[in-house]
C-alpha cells in the first residue's frame, strides 16, 4: 500500500444469482485504479430460485466462495469492503440465513440492496464508461432480476428492478431442446405482463441507445466481436443487424450445439437463449437501433459511489 493518504483501497463483492464478483481497486480523489478481480460462478438460484430457496449445495458454494475472496481482501490490505447482494438472496426464504453464514463463516458483512438500490448502483457503472451520450435504455439481465434504467448523461429518469432474471425465466418457461414455439410465447405472454409500466416509460422518454451491462451482453459482444479484448475495454458498440443474425442462431439452436460455440462461457449456455429471448423483446418494443455493451456495472457503480464520497 502507497503511503498516499489520499488513497483507500476498496474491495467489492458483488453476490449476484449466477456468479459471485470480487474486485478490489486503489481509490483516489480522482480515479478507480482496478488492481485485481475475479469470479466464480457460484449459481446461487440453482433449482429451486422461484421458489425463493437457496438450496444446501448452493448456500454451501456461496459461503466456500466468499472465505476464498475473504483471503485475497486480507492478502491485498484493503481497507474497506462492501458485499452487496441481490436478487437471489433478497427473495430467498432463507436469505437471511446466508447472511449470518457469510459473517460467522466468512467474516463478510452482507448488504441485502432493494431493487431501486440495485438499479442506482447499475447506472453510476454505466456512466463512468462514457458511453452514454442521448438519451438510453440501461439493460441488466441478472439470473434472479432485470434491471432497466433510462437516463441521460447527466441523470437518471426512470428506473425499475423485476423479477424476471435469465435462471428464473429459465426455470419456469426453457422445457424443450430447441426452445420450442410454445415456451417462447409463454416468455413474451409473461414479459408483456410483467413490462407494461417499461413500455410506458420508453413511449414517454423515447430512449434511442441500449445499453447492455455486462453479463450476457459481453457474451453477446465476444461472440460478434471475435478477437476483442472484451474485458479491458469500458465499452463497445454492438452492430444491431450482428447481434439480431447472432440472436436468431442462439434461439433456434440445442443445448448441445451451443455447447461447441467459441466465446459462450458454460454457465451462458442455457440461459444465453433467454436472455436473447429478453433483449429481442425490447429491441422490438421499444425501436431502438442502437446497442452498446458497458462492462461497467453493478460492482463499479459501486466503486464510483465510494470515489464520490473520496473527493
Amino acid at each position: 500500500m502507497t503511503a498516499n493518504k489520499s488513497l483507500m483501497r476498496a474491495a467489492v463483492i458483488d453476490l449476484g444469482t449466477n456468479t459471485f464478483h470480487l474486485i478490489i481497486a486503489d481509490i483516489s480523489a480522482s480515479d478507480v485504479k482496478i488492481i485485481y478481480k475475479t469470479n466464480v460462478p457460484v449459481r446461487l438460484g440453482q433449482g429451486r430460485i422461484n421458489e425463493n430457496i437457496i438450496i444446501p449445495e448452493a448456500f454451501n458454494r456461496g459461503i466456500e466462495t466468499l472465505k476464498n475472496f475473504k483471503q485475497e481482501i486480507e492478502k491485498h490490505q484493503v481497507q474497506q469492503t462492501l458485499a452487496i447482494a441481490t436478487s437471489a438472496v433478497r427473495s430467498a426464504a432463507n436469505g437471511g440465513d446466508f447472511v449470518e453464514a457469510a459473517k460467522q463463516g466468512a467474516g463478510i458483512n452482507i448488504e441485502v440492496v432493494d431493487g431501486d438500490k440495485e438499479a442506482e448502483y447499475i447506472y453510476k457503472g454505466v456512466k463512468a464508461t462514457g458511453v452514454i451520450n442521448s438519451t438510453s435504455l440501461i439493460m441488466d439481465i441478472g439470473g434472479g432480476s432485470t434491471e432497466f434504467i433510462i437516463c441521460d448523461h447527466q441523470k437518471l429518469l426512470w428506473k425499475k428492478s423485476y423479477n424476471i432474471g435469465a435462471a428464473r425465466l429459465m426455470q419456469a418457461y426453457f422445457n424443450s431442446d430447441p426452445i420450442s414455439q410454445q415456451d417462447k410465447t409463454a416468455i413474451l405472454n409473461h414479459l408483456d405482463k410483467e413490462l407494461a409500466d417499461l413500455k410506458q416509460a420508453c413511449a414517454s422518454f423515447k430512449p434511442n441507445h441500449l445499453i447492455g451491462s455486462a453479463g450476457a451482453f459481453e457474451t453477446f459482444a465476444g461472440m460478434i466481436l471475435k478477437g476483442t479484448d472484451i474485458k479491458n475495454t469500458k465499452s463497445t458498440p454492438i452492430e444491431i443487424t450482428a447481434y439480431s443474425a447472432l440472436s436468431e442462431k442462439l434461439i433456434a439452436s440445442t443445448h448441445a450445439e451451443r455447447e461447441n460455440m467459441p466465446d459462450l462461457i458454460k454457465l451462458r449456455v442455457d440461459m444465453i437463449v433467454i436472455a436473447a429471448i429478453l433483449t429481442n423483446y425490447i429491441i422490438s418494443m421499444s425501436g431502438i437501433k442502437k446497442i452498446s455493451l458497458s462492462t461497467y456495472d453493478l460492482k463499479m457503480g459501486v466503486l464510483y459511489s465510494l470515489l464520490e464520497l473520496e473527493s
